[in-house]
């Protein structure tokens, strides 16, 4: 049997020989391309707080956006397929991860699984092509973890919806061409294709963030926004709608912190084999090495857990209990690692030369949105036990 492995990127229980050659293969032209196109600019773009525009089409072209949706000129990946994508793109910035995550996941998904074929065929190929972008209009001001509480409404005028309101911290916002909203109808949610340039739609940029810097982020405002009747989502029936979509792009998300974590346990590894201190090598020192066997302890633990998770979306079995476990554990494994690397690292760990601190604060924010990590240890905690501690 083979020693374990930790080059180029943490594999030590050998988990790359249980997937599929074409998986193998997504896995490594997604790494290229993204080491050749985007790894070049990304750290201008963190400075300047921007999103690289320049690539979208390119992420529509290598496949990347929409992948694990079928028809409608898309890729139609598998689970794990899809899964290794989110990895290989947060890798190299969590920015990017979010916009590919929000532009499948909650803007694609929705309409392919809830639209009018009309919708389908005005929207999926121009979003799975990177023609166009979009943005998902969940979250208010003071909703937080409880998107039940939302203000925003539309009321059926007869010919026409009415929509008013405001969304909030809304990835891709002035980036969009078109915004998937939840709003309440009476006293149901419903979900509707919103093209951004309406009359009464307006949207303004989020600045001044510390984490998540090379991704937008943007508020939504509705004023009097005169929607046609072919608008709604169709097979939309309350907020459960909304929360599928999340469930889908929670799974990305457990499968993308991994590349973070990875790319954090690179760069410590690399620079404690070239870092001489005290005349040995910083890679010789016990406590050092304890830190990379925890790193990459937790990060196998991950790999597999997000492995497990993918077999089970392949086979219709995946839960969403099963989905906010791993988002929750990976989450805070990536974060810990991108901390613990950052240390490492020392007084270097503090300039954007070096990666980890960037993915430390990214990480930050993915900890934080597509459910709290508190929020999703208390849905596995509902699952066990089957009483609900949180909402009415």
């Amino acid at each position: 049997m083979s020693q374990p492995h930790c080059t180029p990127y943490p594999d030590y229980f050998d988990v790359s020989s249980l997937l599929t050659e074409e998986q193998r293969l997504v896995e490594s032209s997604v790494r290229e391309f993204i080491r050749n196109e985007v790894e070049p600019v990304i750290t201008e773009h963190y400075r300047a707080e921007s999103f690289p525009t320049d690539l979208i089409k390119k992420l529509g072209e290598m496949g990347l956006l929409g992948s694990n949706l079928s028809g409608y000129g898309l890729p139609g990946m598998d689970g794990i397929s899809y899964g290794l994508v989110m990895k290989e793109l947060e890798r190299c910035d969590s920015g990017l991860r979010s916009f590919a995550s929000v532009q499948g996941a909650l803007v694609m998904y929705p309409i392919h699984a809830f639209g009018s074929e009309e919708q389908k065929e005005k929207w999926l190929p121009k979003l799975g092509s990177g023609e166009a972008v979009g943005c998902f209009g969940l979250t208010e001001a003071d909703g937080g973890s409880d998107p039940g509480a939302m203000k925003t409404n539309a009321v059926d005028k007869g010919d026409h919806w009415l929509l008013n309101g405001s969304k909030m911290w809304i990835t891709n916002g002035n980036l969009s061409q078109v915004a998937v909203v939840w709003a309440k109808v009476g006293n149901d949610v419903r979900g509707f294709v919103v093209p951004t340039d309406l009359d009464g739609f307006t949207v303004k940029k989020m600045s001044g963030k510390l984490s998540l810097r090379a991704s937008v982020t943007s508020e939504l405002y509705f004023d009097n926004v005169k929607l046609p009747k072919d608008a709604i989502l169709p097979k939309t029936t309350g907020l459960k709608n909304a929360l599928m979509c999340l469930t889908q792009a929670r799974y990305g998300i457990a499968w993308g912190v991994i590349g973070a974590a990875e790319c954090c346990f690179d760069e410590a590894t690399n620079y404690v084999q070239d870092r001489i201190l005290f005349d040995r090598k910083l890679a010789s020192f016990q406590l050092i090495q304890r830190k990379l066997a925890l790193m990459c302890t937790e990060i196998t633990k991950a790999q597999l857990l997000a492995l497990r998770l993918g077999q089970l979306k392949e086979t219709d079995e995946l839960a969403f209990g099963h989905v906010s476990m791993a988002k929750q554990n990976n989450v805070e494994m990536a974060l810990n690692c991108s901390r613990m690397a950052r240390d490492i690292l020392g007084a270097n760990g503090i300039v954007d030369e070096y990666k980890s601190m960037r993915h430390m604060c990214n990480l930050e924010t993915v900890y934080t949105y597509e459910g709290t990590n508190d929020i999703h240890l208390l849905i596995v905690g509902h699952q066990i036990t089957g009483i609900p501690a949180f909402g009415g």
